[in-house]
């Protein structure tokens, strides 16, 4: 498939853990510094080594290709939840108030994640556009642009525009 060209990282092993990382974002110094004093002070999303913006959530199991974290550390309002690992290739950009969701709580108790549904796979070179959401085992091949708060509830190929709710396919590229 389009990902096993892809070497996806996971955070944990290839970013550092130090304060230097949080000089060498792209962010400004105004918000480098409340993300710091965020996440490393206040501990919300202290695990994850890399930025994040101080009003989004990263939890679980998330690989992130190369040049996917600066996005992270710019766009507020996100929602990254791996609970059944979430896959995103290279140099793919997330705009602010994408929620990424890779479990449904269980019918039967809500106290527990729905494991049955694979994975989410985001291509390389794809733009997520502002407050959209991304369902539990979605696979969207490279270059896919998803339109501002569209609900992608199935998978799509590569080089195409889907908008909508639930997301289609708008154009191919």
């Amino acid at each position: 498939m389009f990902w096993d060209k892809y070497k996806y990282r996971n955070w944990k092993e290839n970013y550092p853990t130090n304060a230097l990382e949080y000089f060498l974002s792209p962010a400004s110094w105004g918000l480098r510094i409340v993300n710091f004093i965020i996440q490393k002070i206040f501990r919300i999303n202290a695990e994850v080594p890399f930025m994040v913006h101080y009003t989004s959530i990263v939890s679980k199991t998330v690989f992130l290709g190369r040049n996917v974290a600066p996005y992270l550390a710019n766009s507020g309002g996100c929602y990254i939840q791996g609970i059944n690992t979430i896959y995103i290739g290279d140099h793919t950009m997330i705009a602010p108030g994408v929620k990424i969701i890779s479990a449904n709580h269980d019918l039967n108790d809500y106290s527990k994640h729905d494991k049955s549904v694979g994975s989410i796979r985001i291509g390389a070179n794809c733009w997520i556009g502002a407050n959209a959401v991304i369902l539990p085992g979605v696979e969207l091949g490279d270059n896919v642009i998803v339109g501002a708060g569209s609900v992608v509830t199935k998978s799509f190929g590569g080089n195409i525009v889907i908008a909508g709710n639930p997301a289609k396919e708008i154009k191919k590229m």
